[in-house]
Formats: structure tokens, C-alpha cells, sequence
């Protein structure tokens, strides 16, 4: 029998999981799978995770919550240099990276757990010291994740994000970004970036046709300056799920390392989670760590 940590977090999405994890649990010891659980809370210390590792005799872990839960986790495995397998259960108002990868069968995707099948994906690093796995961005909303309060998550879960985005778009202001990508220095007017590992993004399943997870490189994304008309269009359609690579709107750019400043002070985002000020210095990490796959 494989053992395996799974890493939930009771208050992600609608708080559901809760009433999930007995049929979890039950449907991984059909398959020889015996889950040895960690419930996340508030300042719980990295080391008391990797304790947990260690005791558990863990081959894998999962990780069941959100794209913020799924950050802390990888986060803690690069730290300690934890070279296990990681399984997600996407049960948090967004959950992109699950999405990318295309686990949309939860039992089928544990057959897969079952069977070892494994992939091993790039990261990004963000000055020097934390890694993501999906995106790091900055500007216009960048920063509803942490503006939309709990209760209206579990509620409306991604109709929350998008509503309170709207509702900003009279107050969007745009800002002079300088890129240095590769060694190149680009500069645009912009409303926000996106500095994307994947092509999901906030529930939007492939904003772009470019991003790779295991290529060695990252993909920049950059909202241009327009007019209230014209952004007002184009948030539609970034929210009807389409390609927006190509857009004229869009200022594109793929490398390995970027190095971005902003004419004004602000605060990155890093899979939902908040990080430095910038300017900010991002660099693509190969082969980082494994994921299993469906």
C-alpha cells in the first residue's frame, strides 16, 4: 500500500471539501492508497510540514484546496527539498493549474495517482526567494483575490472576481512598465501584467497558445492603455475564456528571466497570494517538480 499526505484546506471555495474527504479517503484506499491527512490553518510553520512529511513516510502528496493552497504547498516542498510527487483536488474558488493540466475526473485522476503517472513541470521565481506555479502579476485586478472578502467567494465563487473587476474599470489607471527580458529592455503603458508558467488564469481556461509548463520559459503578458470603451470589450471577451495572446491590446513577450519595474509603487501577486513591491526580478526554474498527471 503507497502512502500519501493529503494537504487540505477546510476553508477553500464554498468549504465543501469537508463533507468530500470520507469519500477521498475511501476512494483512495481502493486503491492502496493510505492518505495520512494535514489540515492547513493560519501560521502553521513550514517545518511542522515537513515533520508531517517525514513521519508519514509519505510517496506523494495532494493537495486539496484552491491555487493559493496548492502555492503554499509547493512552496514548503522546494524549501525543504522534498522531492515527492504532488496530486491536486481542486476545491478553491479558482483553481487554474488543476484546470491546465486537465484534471476534470476526480477518479480517474486518482487511477492515475495509482499508477505513478508523472510529470515534471517548470517554476518561477520571484526574487530569488518564492516560487509559483501558475502566474505572478501586478496592476489593475491583480489585486481582487485579496480585495473579494470570503464570504462573497463561497457564495458567487469566480462571478465574485469578475463583478468586483467591473465594477473597478472607471478607476483603472495605467502605469509605465520597464521589462528587461533576456537582457532586452522593452517598455509599455500598461494596466496590468502577467507573468504566466500555464494558460489558465482566474478561471479563464487558455488566455494564450504559447505558454508551456515545461519549455523553460515564461510567458509576459501585458494589458495596454485604452480607453474605457475599448477595455470595457476587451474584459468580456478575456472573460468568455478566449485566446488574448494576439489582441491588439496585448503587448506579448516570452523568455527566461524578466526584471520589471513600475513607474508607480505596487504589490505583486503570486498564485493568488501577495508578494513583494516591485520592481520585480523573475526567473524560469526547469524541471522543477513533479506533478502527477491524468
Amino acid at each position: 500500500m503507497k502512502k500519501f499526505l493529503l494537504v487540505y484546506n477546510p476553508v477553500s471555495g464554498n468549504a465543501a471539501f469537508k463533507k468530500k474527504l470520507d469519500g477521498v479517503i475511501e476512494s483512495l484506499q481502493r486503491r492502496n492508497i493510505l492518505p495520512t491527512l494535514y489540515r492547513t490553518r493560519q501560521n502553521d510553520s513550514p517545518e511542522e510540514f515537513a515533520e508531517c512529511v517525514k513521519i508519514s513516510g509519505a510517496e506523494g502528496i495532494i493537495s486539496a484546496g484552491g491555487d493559493g493552497t496548492l502555492h503554499e504547498v509547493v512552496n514548503r516542498i522546494k524549501k525543504f527539498q522534498i522531492d515527492l510527487p504532488v496530486g491536486i483536488i481542486g476545491s478553491g474558488t479558482s483553481n487554474d493549474f488543476a484546470t491546465h493540466l486537465g484534471i476534470t475526473d476526480t477518479e480517474k485522476y486518482f487511477d492515475a495517482m495509482a499508477e505513478g503517472k508523472i510529470r515534471r513541470v517548470d517554476l518561477g521565481l520571484a526574487n530569488g526567494k518564492e516560487y509559483f506555479i501558475n502566474v505572478a502579476s501586478a496592476g489593475v485586478f491583480t489585486g481582487i483575490a485579496h480585495e473579494v472578502n470570503a464570504r462573497q467567494k463561497n457564495s458567487l465563487g469566480k462571478l465574485a472576481y469578475y463583478l468586483h473587476g467591473v465594477n473597478e474599470i472607471p478607476k483603472f489607471k495605467s502605469v509605465h512598465f520597464e521589462i528587461l527580458a533576456d537582457g532586452k529592455i522593452f517598455e509599455t503603458d500598461a494596466f496590468l501584467f502577467l507573468v504566466l508558467n500555464s494558460s489558465a488564469v482566474a478561471g479563464m481556461k487558455k488566455i494564450t497558445d504559447a505558454a508551456k509548463i515545461d519549455d523553460g520559459k515564461l510567458d509576459f503578458l501585458a494589458l495596454k492603455k485604452s480607453g474605457p470603451g475599448k477595455l470595457l470589450s476587451f474584459t468580456k471577451k478575456l472573460f468568455s475564456g478566449q485566446c488574448i495572446q494576439s489582441e491588439p491590446e496585448i503587448f506579448y513577450l516570452q523568455a527566461k528571466t524578466f526584471e520589471i519595474k513600475s513607474s508607480e509603487r505596487l504589490t505583486s501577486d503570486l498564485d493568488g497570494e501577495e508578494g513583494d513591491d516591485l520592481p520585480l526580478k523573475i526567473e524560469t526554474v526547469p524541471d522543477a517538480i513533479k506533478f502527477f498527471v491524468p
